[in-house]
Formats: C-alpha cells, structure tokens, sequence
C-alpha cells in the first residue's frame, strides 16, 4: 500500500495557491500564535517548535525517492521566516539538490520574523529558490492590531513588506474583511487600504473574519463592542477599502470560500470595475451572484 514519504502533524495549512505544491514542514505551529481571531494552530500537538533538522532531511530525502517531478515546494507550519537564516539556506539547499526540477519555495511570514533580517540577509533567500511570502496583514489598523492581539502594528508591517520589496521576493498578502466589527469598520478599511499603498504587494486578497469554534475567545480580547457586520456590511466595507486603494499592478483576489462577493482583477487598472460590482451588489441584491451562506467556509 502506497504512504505518502512525509509524515504530519495534522492540521496542515497552506495557502490555496500551494494546494499543487509539496508541504515542507520545518516548523511546528506558529511562534507567536496569539491572535484571538485565529484558530489554526491552538490545538495542543500544535506547539511550537523549530524541526531537528536531521528530521527535516530525512523527510526531504523520503520525499525525493517517492516523488518526481516537484516543482513547488511550501514550508509549513505557520512562520516557518522564524528560523535563522542560515538554517533557512541550509534546507533551500537540500531541496534545490534534492528536486532538480523545483522552480519555486514560499513559506508564511509573520511580519516580526524579518525585524532581525536584513534586505541582503532575503536576497541570499530568493537566490537560494525562495520566491513568495505570504504575509498575513489582517488590518492596517492600530487598534484593531491592537484589539485582535497581532503582535504588529502599521509600522511593523510596513517594514517587513517594504524588505521583502527591496529584496526581491514576491508578496502575497491578506486582508481580514470585517474583523474591526462595526465599531471600527471605517478606520480598518482606510488605513488597511494606506498600508497597502505604502507597500505595493504583488498580490492582495481578502477573506471575511470567521469563527468556527464560536467568538468567545476573540471577544474577551477585542472588547464587548465587537458587533459582527451583515453581508451589506462586509460590502460596505471593501468599498470603503477600494475607493482608497491606489495600486499600481497588484493582482486582486476575493474569491475565498469565505467570501459572498468573488471579486478578481489587477489594480489599480480594475478598480472602477471592481468597485462596480461591490455597487451593485449593495444597491440591487439578488443582481450579483453571491455565495450561499452553505457553501462558505475556511
């Protein structure tokens, strides 16, 4: 019977651009693991820890004999950007020796995981077969960083999307729709959409804020004035976050499962499109086709 060479701590995630890359984990869990609106790594075999790097060579070398063709490779778990550099170089190589075909590497990227790492420090990683980020920005807002216990602020983001910039590296980020509530629905989208301005990320997607174990544990850090928004909402607020993006070439995604409204384009060439279809869907409902609530999902 044929077992897959890698064995995992399960759950495994990885962004839905990697579903055809091969999972890589080098560390278990995510380092920080504190923000109250996220629930993928609080289950107890989840703990975080940085892999014995004999471990990771064997499953990369287990994985070379039983697989051909990888081109794509993720490393997993949550941050695997904690790791030293000179860790991080040591499994690029092995992989690049490994899979003589492999074309690319990402990882996700807490913002402070790069405050220690220099520009040159990322460009030695692209060289090495590095090529994507993937950087949960949730919010451009203070308080709501704040409130949702990120660990991050404006600043913080900034700079590490500003690094990954100046190295080289591609950026895919991710925008948390809803997650102010209604009290700060208006300063989540603006100064949201003026840190994306600040940064250009190469890709930008938005997901709406979702609780499927319930919103006790995000309510005791966010405050008892967290009122979720309604579908009209969530609409209400990409356009606000829309209307204040200036963008020159990002590629635009709001097509999780999460989403009602699919929206996809580059901005800034389709913003009036874009903003368009969030019109419409807020003026006329029932003339945008919109995802069932049953088929919405994490």
């Amino acid at each position: 019977m044929y077992s897959f060479p890698i064995e995992y701590v399960e759950p495994v995630f990885r962004p839905p651009s990697e579903a055809k890359s091969l999972i890589l984990p080098v560390t278990n869990g995510c380092s920080w693991n504190k923000c109250t609106f996220c629930e993928m790594y609080t289950q107890p075999q989840k703990k975080f820890r940085a892999r014995k790097p004999e471990d990771v060579r064997q499953d990369i070398d287990k994985a070379a004999k039983s697989l051909r063709g990888v081109k794509r490779v993720f490393l997993a778990d949550g941050d695997a950007m904690v790791l030293p550099t000179r860790r991080l170089l040591e499994i690029l190589g092995d992989l690049n020796a490994a899979f003589p075909e492999l074309q690319r590497v990402s990882s996700y990227c807490l913002p402070r995981n790069l405050a220690k790492k220099t520009v040159e420090e990322l460009k030695q990683l692209k060289e090495a077969g590095l090529k994507i980020l993937y950087v949960g920005m949730e919010s451009g807002d203070d308080e709501v960083l704040r409130r949702i216990n990120k660990g991050e602020t404006w600043d913080s983001t900034r700079s590490a999307l500003l690094k990954i910039r100046e190295a080289g590296l591609t950026s895919s980020v991710m925008v948390l729709n809803g997650l102010g509530g209604e009290t700060l629905s208006r300063q989540h989208a603006i100064n949201t959409a003026t840190l994306c301005n600040e940064t250009q990320p190469d890709y930008l997607s938005t997901l709406v804020v979702s609780f499927p174990q319930g919103e006790e544990r995000f309510r005791e850090g966010f405050g008892e004035d967290f009122i979720a928004l309604s579908q009209q909402g969530l609409f209400e607020e990409i356009r606000i976050f829309l209307e204040h993006l200036e963008l020159e070439k990002t590629v635009f995604r709001s097509d999780h499962a999460s989403n009602y409204l699919v929206l996809k384009g580059t901005l800034g060439r389709d913003k009036q499109k874009l903003l368009d279809q969030v019109n419409l869907a807020i003026t006329s409902p029932g003339a945008v086709p919109l995802r069932p609530e049953w088929q919405r999902g994490l």
